[in-house]
């Protein structure tokens, strides 16, 4: 889609729709085994983090399809942020996340809208993260955040701008019948 840049070093596996305006940076990886994923808008996804979409045996979830006879898709909501080193496996993501370095989050966590996961912090087991919560320090404490968070506009737009000179990108694959372009 129009204004996104997806590097050509990553590891892109299945169904994947990657919608305008997101940055993929190499050495990423998103791997749609359950269904497809379709990334929101204005997302980045940064160095050896990992998308997977892998819906456990046990899950209430596991082997439901949509009314077409299709995997139900993992829709993940714009502004969202993946840092280096990241792995999220959670089966539904709001907007305006941030995932800082090296944070797990397991397929059994919902996370809400305007999260933040701190660095190094492991999500794991049946929970829900509320609007607005931060998980810091190694006990995975949590807290309400006071303000909403902001959108990385300023950083989206210099990735833009610094990626293309240094990484080549992947061309997008356009599909007709879903009237929009996919990686």
């Amino acid at each position: 889609m129009p204004r996104s840049i997806v590097c050509e070093d990553n590891n892109l596996q299945g169904d994947i729709t990657i919608s305008s305006g997101c940055v993929i940076h190499p050495c990423s990886t998103i791997i749609a085994e359950s269904g497809p994923i379709v990334l929101g808008e204005n997302c980045i996804v940064e160095e050896y983090a990992t998308i997977r979409y892998r819906i456990p045996k046990d899950h209430p979830d596991y082997g439901q399809l949509t009314e077409e006879g299709t995997a139900k898709p993992l829709i993940i909501g714009p502004d969202n942020v993946f840092e280096v080193g990241c792995t999220v496996e959670a089966l539904s993501i709001g907007e305006r996340n941030v995932f800082e370095c090296k944070s797990y989050v397991a397929a059994d966590v919902t996370v809400g809208n305007g999260c933040v996961i701190g660095a190094g912090c492991l999500l794991a087991g049946k929970q829900t993260l509320a609007d607005k919560t931060i998980v810091y320090e190694t006990q995975c404490m949590q807290r309400e955040a006071m303000d909403k968070q902001k959108t990385q506009m300023i950083q989206l737009d210099y990735l833009r701008k610094i990626l293309p000179n240094y990484h080549h990108l992947r061309k997008a694959n356009y599909d007709p019948k879903k009237a929009r372009a996919q990686v």
